[in-house]
C-alpha cells in the first residue's frame, strides 16, 4: 500500500506491505527493515533496524499527532488511491496542484506556463531509480504556474505545477 505522509511539514512516500507476518517497507524509495506490533489501541511498538520506538497516536479535532517518547509530531497520512478516486468523482473547478509522486530528477518539461492541457496529458518527466515516469495533468485546463525546471531534484509531494 502506498501512502503520502507529512510529518511536521515534510513529505514522505511510504510503501508498506505485509506478507507471511513480516513487513516490507520502502520510505522515499529506500528499503527499511521494519517490525511493527500494535501494543494497545493507538500505541505502536516499532523496530527500525536495531532501534526500537513506542509511537502513540493522538487525535485532536481534525488533527493527528504522533508522540515518539516525549516529542510530538504533527502528522497527515493520505492514501493516493483514495485521492485519485475522489478526484475523478469530484468536480474539476479551481486550480489543481500537480505533485511529484516520488523523489527524483526532472528530466523533461512537456508544457509551458499558459499552455492548454487535457486531463491525463503529460506535464513533466521525473526520473527515479533509472526509470522515467511521466507526470500527468489531473484535469483539463491551463497551466497556470510551473514550479520546477529541467534538472531540478524533487521530493515526493513537491508541487511541480498548477493547472487551472
Amino acid at each position: 500500500m502506498l501512502y503520502d505522509v507529512n510529518i511536521d511539514g515534510k513529505n514522505y512516500r511510504l510503501d508498506l506491505n505485509q506478507a507471511d507476518g513480516r513487513w516490507s517497507c520502502r520510505l522515499d524509495g529506500r528499503e527499511l527493515e521494519v517490525d511493527a506490533v500494535l501494543a494497545r489501541p493507538d500505541v505502536l511498538s516499532l523496530r527500525i533496524g536495531n532501534l526500537a520506538y513506542e509511537i502513540k497516536l493522538e487525535r485532536v479535532a481534525n488533527d493527528l499527532h504522533l508522540w515518539v517518547g516525549s516529542t510530538r509530531f504533527a502528522a497527515e497520512v493520505r492514501d493516493p488511491r483514495s485521492l485519485r478516486g475522489r478526484a475523478r468523482a469530484g468536480d474539476d473547478h479551481g486550480p489543481r496542484k500537480i505533485v511529484a509522486p516520488m523523489p527524483g530528477k526532472v528530466v523533461r518539461l512537456m508544457v509551458r506556463e499558459g499552455n492548454e492541457v487535457e486531463a491525463g496529458a503529460g506535464v513533466a518527466v521525473v526520473e527515479a531509480m533509472k526509470m522515467q515516469n511521466e507526470i500527468k495533468s489531473p484535469k483539463k485546463g491551463t497551466v497556470q504556474k510551473i514550479l520546477i525546471s529541467e534538472g531540478a531534484t524533487v521530493n515526493a509531494g513537491d508541487v511541480l505545477a498548477i493547472v487551472e
